[in-house]
């Protein structure tokens, strides 16, 4: 479930490459620098594209809908392989309909969307929507998914507290996921961290480079989403069960989504963009 009333991505602060804590488990950051100065926002890094293999985790349906599917398309039509791994079906995201319905059809909406963005592979994990939790189990179940995978980049929402200022709070289920996303990259190299997964020839795998946080507050990176803006657009709008239960049903897919990207594309130098937070495992 995204957060459709979201504004713009303003001006931030951005963290540097994170490094390993004392105990050798958790990215923490090693130092935070304003994203702002006298003139206003200062302009987006291009993200490096130069990877193949890329395993997009998030929580819900949707989610990836909400600002970065427009970055997905541009990678598949450079003819990189993306997976979409759903930690939940987003069951409990529409309120006039039960949720053994809503799995159906959300699941249905997220492949037939994921499809109109070149992206073959969808996995659904099947876990509780709404109740998720940061934790070991969690980590485990996204440790498995990127040994089976063997991503080199590995994208997630944001899991900040906050979207764009205090009062545009995160939802919970994003914070679990993107933290134990991030944590579970470590762990999925590590062959004695869920070692009774290392069966039928998986194997451990420490060959994720970067973690990527779609539409983070803290972002200082982006990608230049011009040429796939339409396609994004057209990925949003395919969750259509899902976006008619917003408000009152009038929520507009193309103007949500040009608000996110306009502002990005301008620090980017381009008409529209896609903005990331940046999180190094290569350094």
């Amino acid at each position: 479930m995204a957060e459709p009333s979201a504004p713009g991505i303003p001006a931030g602060v951005d963290a540097a490459a994170p490094r390993a804590g004392a105990d050798g488990d958790r990215m923490v950051l090693d130092r935070e620098v304003t994203m702002t100065d006298e003139t206003g926002p200062r302009p987006l890094e291009p993200v490096t594209e130069q990877s193949q293999r890329a395993l997009a985790v998030v929580a819900h349906p949707d989610d990836l809908e909400f600002g970065a599917a427009a970055a997905v398309a541009r990678w598949t039509g450079q003819g990189k392989q993306v997976v979409y791994c759903l930690v939940t079906s987003g069951e409990a995201g529409i309120d006039a309909m039960p949720p053994p319905r809503a799995r159906q059809v959300r699941e249905r909406e997220q492949r037939e969307s994921a499809a109109l963005v070149g992206v073959r592979t969808v996995e659904f994990l099947g876990l509780a929507d709404g109740v998720l939790e940061y934790g070991v189990p969690l980590r485990r179940a996204l440790a498995g998914v990127v040994r089976r995978h063997r991503p080199e980049i590995v994208i997630t929402n944001n899991f900040r507290d906050t979207w764009f200022s205090a009062y545009a709070l995160n939802q919970a289920d994003h914070i679990a996921t993107g933290r134990a996303a991030l944590d579970a990259v470590r762990d999925a190299g590590n062959r004695w961290v869920f070692p009774e997964q290392l069966v039928d020839g998986v194997e451990p795998w420490n060959g994720v480079r970067q973690v990527w946080a779609a539409s983070s507050p803290l972002a200082a990176h982006g990608v230049d989403v011009t040429d796939t803006f339409e396609r994004g657009v057209a990925s949003l709008r395919a969750h259509d069960a899902y976006l008619s239960g917003l408000g009152d049903g009038s929520f507009d897919a193309e103007e949500f989504l040009e608000g996110l990207s306009r502002p990005v594309g301008t620090r980017l130098g381009v008409r529209h963009g896609a903005a990331f937070e940046v999180f190094h495992v290569d350094a």
